[in-house]
């Protein structure tokens, strides 16, 4: 029998570097120590990887500037092949469990900095924070209420901790998010192999579907919660219409990784901007940063996104490794590994959670993905065995 079958917790201090992670989030960095991890995953998982891998780096050499291209695409391909090995080497969800406390130091930063600077004023124009944007805060927000919910055998504080994610995600005021919440817990409550986990995910749902429409009822003046029942596309049609034509220039290898800002012109129009709570503040973008700020500007489409920037050859990849992901996922049966790889996919439709670097929120998603194949290594030593 594989050791990999016995049930594994890492050492503390594996488990203090993932809880301190949202809060600085570069210690994530630390997971190109366990790259090693990769080897252990069954042969047709490092196929996939190895395809999606060179997909990305070919790709680069149909860019329209290949040298810087490659380079780019080989730190980010890096990138996500260690978060993946992150999940393979962590193996079991539980073991994500301890990023829901540097998640709500974050919800807590959100609340008491917007509250300090703009009061309830800025809690109005939406909930922020000084280096998650909106819509990050609201994902983040999803993905720890998930946590609470499959959190098996904890105690009161459950609540409180879920409260607070709750009333972040409201607060917030992004409808991604909400999108991402109600595919990924139905996703959950389908999927998953335990009964509780069915029962208990339609309570953060419940609980929001009837907040809404109590506001809505009422007609009380909480602008984050009415902008949910929005259904204007906030310029995205725009966005995506830059995105296609930006690939039409580069069809095969598309525009080159994090070099597709300057073609999203809806976006780069309005120049270097930093999260709305800090341009709320007037504290504005240095120069230094406005030289490298249209790298982060994103197609709002993950499908359009990564065709845009690696174009056919490189959206084969990612459809590669995310197909097989899902499939790996799926069979695990395990809730929380559902609700983020599933409810991530439908928010990827109106945004782009899963292109690495973030501010921890993507990374999270490759390292699901990663326990996703771990548990197909164990099938496989369990049907060998």
């Amino acid at each position: 029998m594989s050791s990999r079958s016995h049930t594994f917790t890492p050492p503390r201090q594996v488990s203090w570097l993932i809880a301190l992670i949202p809060i600085f989030p570069p210690l994530y960095l630390a997971a190109f120590g366990v790259l090693g991890q990769l080897r252990t995953l069954p042969l047709t998982a490092r196929y996939v990887l190895f395809f999606f891998a060179t997909t990305q780096l070919v790709a680069a050499l149909f860019t329209p500037r290949p040298l810087l291209s490659l380079g780019l695409a080989a730190v980010r391909t890096l990138l996500i092949l260690a978060m993946i090995a992150a999940g393979v080497y962590l193996r079991e969800s539980r073991n994500l469990r301890p990023v829901l406390w540097g998640q709500l130091v974050i919800f807590v930063t959100a609340w008491g900095y917007t509250l300090s600077t703009q009061g309830w004023a800025g809690v109005q124009d939406r909930l922020g924070h000084p280096y998650y944007y909106v819509v990050s805060l609201g994902l983040v927000a999803v993905v720890a209420l998930w946590i609470t919910v499959f959190w098996r055998g904890g105690g009161w504080w459950r609540w409180p901790a879920g409260g607070l994610a709750l009333l972040t995600l409201l607060a917030a005021g992004s409808r991604g998010p909400l999108l991402a919440l109600g595919v990924g817990s139905l996703a959950a409550a389908l999927l998953a192999g335990r009964r509780g986990a069915r029962r208990w995910i339609l309570l953060p749902l419940g609980l929001l579907l009837a907040t809404v429409l109590t506001v809505s009822a009422l007609q009380l003046p909480i602008a984050p919660i009415t902008r949910l029942l929005n259904d204007q596309t906030g310029g995205r049609n725009f966005i995506w219409a830059d995105a296609y034509a930006a690939w039409q220039t580069s069809p095969l290898g598309g525009v080159g990784a994090f070099q597709g800002g300057p073609y999203l012109t809806y976006l780069y129009k309005d120049g270097c901007q930093l999260t709305p709570t800090l341009e709320a503040n007037q504290v504005t973008c240095p120069a230094w940063l406005g030289e490298l700020s249209s790298a982060w500007l994103i197609a709002h489409n993950a499908w359009l996104h990564w065709l845009m920037e690696t174009g056919v050859v490189g959206l084969a990849g990612l459809l590669a490794i995310y197909g097989y992901g899902l499939r790996a996922v799926t069979k695990s049966r395990d809730a929380l590994l559902l609700a983020i790889l599933f409810g991530y996919t439908a928010m990827n439709v109106v945004d782009v959670v899963i292109a690495s670097p973030s501010q921890h929120f993507s990374e999270l998603w490759w390292t699901v993905l990663g326990m996703g194949l771990g548990h197909s290594q164990d099938r496989d030593r369990g049907e060998n065995g």
